[in-house]
């Protein structure tokens, strides 16, 4: 009954797994690179912040990772998986390599594609699915902070620094990440490449503009950078708990995906939560719209009212500066309305791939993979394979 694939595994999608791991590979030189240079200037501060922001990022990721593979009902069936057992598999976690074997077990996957029919091309695509969470959780924990320190940094100093293996890290993860997602669609309603395009665009558009603010402002006013960041996680954080998403298995699993939310929110709005989120969308982004501006403005009045140790720059240059940023926030907010008016299809959850209720001898779900051999309510388009945390976040991103 698993003859033929449900999910559609392209060479772009293949393409874009291989840039992951290259754009990964190139993140950690450069890294390295950034950690060696602060060392040897003896910025201490940078090169504490810089490395709170890897190892942080790093443990986070990690724990998701442990806490998808420990799930009960998922199904090693990769070579790379079969050689080792559940607590290797721990400890490749613990020593922080996790993330590593499962770019190992997807080269390994796809090269056995190769050699095979399509009938497990399902599976190729779950692995990615998990990728590309990962790849998200990482670029806002780790590649969005440090992309601000560095242009801090360069603000501060005057000097180019070398943060560009964080801007497309940032880029490559929302791609993949968008078309994750779009591989729930059916093939008579599947997007086009402009919509990932556009996708893209307003994506960029938006967490440029955020990222910019926060490093104006914190070339001013360092200190005061926290103060900011732990008052808006704990406002955005609350409004996540007040969604009640359902996301992780267990129950810390989940306060862990809320705590994540908000420190995404922080940066990039982040659909979670089913049902018609537009009121929802539109509280979000006038309160990150209101936030760019005053944060622009005090970075503005800074730079007037006051000389600047740092460099010098004229009014008109710093209310230019100012006033680009909040236009380039609006820019993405117009691509945004444009995305959803012109390319965005409004699906139901049955006309979504994968429409199906797994039970487990427990008679919970199962978070992990779902099978056509289980037993099932609903007749919908059923994969063998379906990553049904990834069909969660279509759910919320589609209908």
């Amino acid at each position: 009954s698993a003859a033929m694939g449900f999910f559609k595994y392209s060479w772009l999608d293949f393409l874009f797994t291989c840039l992951g791991l290259l754009v990964l590979l190139v993140d950690i030189v450069l890294d390295t690179l950034a950690i060696v240079t602060f060392y040897q200037e003896k910025a201490y501060m940078g090169l504490g912040l810089l490395l709170i922001f890897l190892l942080g990022s790093s443990f986070i990721v990690q724990v998701y990772s442990w806490l998808w593979y420990s799930d009960g009902s998922f199904k090693r069936e990769t070579l790379v998986e079969r050689c080792f057992s559940l607590k290797q598999l721990k400890l490749l976690h613990v020593l922080q390599l996790g993330i590593y074997f499962r770019l190992c077990e997807s080269a390994d996957f796809m090269l056995y594609l190769t050699k095979q029919n399509d009938s497990h091309t399902d599976f190729a695509v779950f692995l990615s699915h998990d990728l590309s969470l990962l790849r998200l959780i990482e670029t806002f924990t780790e590649s969005c902070p440090q992309l601000v320190l560095m242009v801090t940094i360069m603000l501060r100093r005057g000097q180019l620094s070398p943060a560009f293996g964080s801007a497309a890290a940032i880029g490559v993860s929302v791609t993949m990440y968008h078309r994750s997602l779009r591989s729930f669609v059916l093939n008579k309603k599947q997007q086009n490449i402009a919509s990932s395009v556009v996708y893209f665009a307003w994506n960029m558009f938006l967490v440029s503009s955020r990222l910019a603010a926060l490093a104006l402002f914190a070339s001013v006013m360092p200190c005061f950078v926290f103060t900011h960041f732990f008052c808006s996680w704990l406002l955005l954080f609350f409004f996540v708990w007040r969604s009640k998403t359902d996301f992780m298995e267990s129950p810390g699993g989940e306060w862990l995906y809320r705590a994540t939310v908000g420190l995404i929110w922080y940066f990039n709005w982040f659909n979670v939560a089913e049902g018609r989120t537009k009121f929802r969308a539109l509280l979000y982004h006038g309160y990150i719209l209101g936030d760019v501006c005053l944060l622009c403005s005090l970075w503005c009045w800074k730079m007037i009212s006051t000389e600047c140790p740092y460099f010098e720059i004229s009014q008109l240059h710093a209310i230019i500066t100012a006033v680009g940023v909040v236009a380039v926030n609006v820019t993405g907010l117009f691509l945004k309305i444009l995305y959803y008016n012109c390319f965005h299809p409004n699906l139901t959850k049955e006309e979504l791939i994968g429409e199906m209720d797994v039970k487990s001898p427990t008679g919970q779900g199962s978070a992990g993979v779902m099978d056509i051999d289980s037993n099932r309510i609903d007749s919908g388009p059923s994969p063998k394979h379906c990553n049904k945390r990834m069909r969660k976040l279509a759910e919320n991103f589609y209908s």
